[in-house]
């Protein structure tokens, strides 16, 4: 059996950063604003990519992330792939969005800082490469996402102002702290980096997501299990 190779091994692949620029203390890898705001069509999982209906749907990595290691772990093997589809037109682009790997609440903070690190330095490193990247955010517990520990929230730093993001709600809302963490993290993230469009993976809890439809426009796609179910895009 081939010995698997560690992700951490040289530096966390320091190659995947030569070239990008850098954001905050922490020097998180910047995942720039598109010149043109393309909203997919629909959002497959990495592991069903090729189920995508059209080519305009979003690669999304909405999994265990078992389901994506390979791209965690060498995701120059990908480089082709997300940056060409065979029905690619000027007008069609098939973007993908950075890989959302977990931030477990109860993790240490050094391992939900190293998984937004891994987030973006992957998302910069395709987008650098071809890809139009979308900067996927996820925020852990309130030392990600508010400034109570580090100088800024290491969970938006890499993302610019006002640009195209995608979070996911997915299992987000199964207890009263899950929903309050996520309700601060998204109030969070409104005021640190102002998106002008919010790609909203799974249900849109209308308590949640109600005072805030004012200051960005969000969309809404059905997670992959609802959709395949409902037929609904």
């Amino acid at each position: 059996m081939k010995k698997r190779k560690a992700i951490i091994d040289d530096g966390m692949n320091p190659e995947l950063v030569i070239g990008a620029d850098f954001d905050g203390y922490l020097g998180i890898p910047i995942i720039k604003k598109p010149d043109k705001f393309i909203i997919p069509t629909g959002i497959t999982p990495f592991s069903a990519r090729n189920r995508a209906e059209l080519p305009t749907d979003a690669i999304g990595f909405y999994e265990l992330d078992k389901e994506f290691a390979e791209v965690l772990i060498s995701p120059e093997k990908y480089i082709d792939e997300f940056r060409k589809h065979p029905l690619i037109t000027p007008e069609k682009i098939h973007p993908i969005l950075s890989p959302d790997c977990s931030l477990y609440r109860n993790a240490p903070l050094a391992v939900q800082i190293s998984n937004v690190y891994r987030n973006r330095a992957i998302g910069s490193y395709f987008q650098r490469n071809g890809a139009y990247v979308i900067p996927q955010i996820r925020w852990g517990n309130e030392l990600t996402y508010t400034t109570k520990v580090l100088p800024e929230p290491v969970a938006f730093l890499g993302v610019e102002k006002h640009s195209i993001v995608a979070i996911g709600t997915y299992g987000c809302f199964k207890t009263r702290d899950d929903k309050y963490h996520f309700e601060a993290g998204l109030s969070a993230m409104l005021e640190t980096i102002e998106p002008e469009i919010i790609l909203v993976y799974g249900s849109m809890n209308e308590k949640v997501f109600g005072p805030y439809l004012k200051y960005a426009q969000f969309v809404q796609y059905p997670d992959w299990i609802a959709h395949k179910k409902g037929g609904d895009r």
